[in-house]
């Protein structure tokens, strides 16, 4: 009976990671870039009091066994990539990625960082960065008198000054890609760090090799959807209810079993 009592305990933990993870997607249904976790579990070791395969005394081999689970653990939380709803701001230095590829970022300690946050913005020196002061990286600048900024869809970026009647162009935006992007670690600021698991960043142009378009005066929203959140949250309260039922009438059965002195 001891062992019935841990193993729904491991199963009421597991609902409550589970509720945790949902939390944080609800939190973020609005958050620009937002991708959402799954979270995946794995079954315990089980014990074995017969084992399947053991020879019997008529020189046979038992074909099934007696195999008694221990419970459940919480095996990843998964980061899903997929595209989220296209939003449209009218605002200039608003991209949205459409497919593949982060924007790269240089951090305050100098090392590099990725989001998929497009609302960009300029510093007191003209130079492209995050909503954190975050430069862009490959760095570009935008004159302080232009008066319309033009991006392209693989990521062009050219100006109107006033006084001319076409466009220069100041510089370029790129992309980069990983070889497994649930593998990037989420460092908060709506940014990812690299990892042995993510691969290397490889660098490209918008368009080019698998990597996604740029949408200007749009923005990228969060992948989550509130119904399969709903739905999670729940799946998550009632198996979190039922592990509790099973503690308490393994509780009611030890009880029952001492008061039999």
């Amino acid at each position: 009976m001891l062992r019935a009592l841990t193993t729904a305990a491991t199963g009421m933990i597991a609902q409550q990671n589970y509720l945790d993870v949902i939390a944080n997607n609800v939190a973020n249904v609005n958050t620009t870039g937002f991708k959402k976790s799954r979270i995946e579990f794995q079954d315990l070791l089980s014990q074995a009091v017969r084992t399947p395969g053991a020879l019997m005394n008529q020189g046979t081999y038992q074909p099934v066994g007696v195999e008694i689970g221990l419970g459940v653990k919480t095996a990843a939380t998964t980061r899903v990539f997929t595209q989220g709803i296209a939003v449209s701001t009218g605002r200039q230095l608003d991209i949205e990625i459409e497919g593949e590829g982060f924007l790269q970022v240089m951090k305050e300690d100098g090392s590099l960082a990725y989001t998929r946050d497009g609302c960009l913005q300029v510093d007191s020196l003209g130079q492209l960065c995050t909503n954190d002061g975050l430069l862009i990286q490959p760095s570009v600048s935008i004159p302080r008198d232009a008066t319309e900024i033009t991006i392209t869809q693989d990521g062009n970026i050219s100006v109107t000054l006033p006084g001319q009647t076409q466009q220069s162009t100041v510089g370029s935006l790129q992309l980069v890609k990983f070889q497994n992007p649930s593998g990037l670690l989420s460092i908060g600021h709506n940014l990812y760090k690299e990892t042995q698991a993510s691969g290397n960043p490889v660098q490209d142009t918008p368009g080019q090799n698998g990597l996604g378009l740029i949408q200007q005066c749009m923005l990228e929203g969060s992948n989550v959807q509130i119904v399969d959140e709903l739905v999670g949250l729940i799946k998550a309260e009632r198996a979190f209810e039922s592990n509790s039922k099973l503690i308490n009438s393994s509780s009611n059965i030890l009880q029952i079993t001492n008061q039999m002195g």
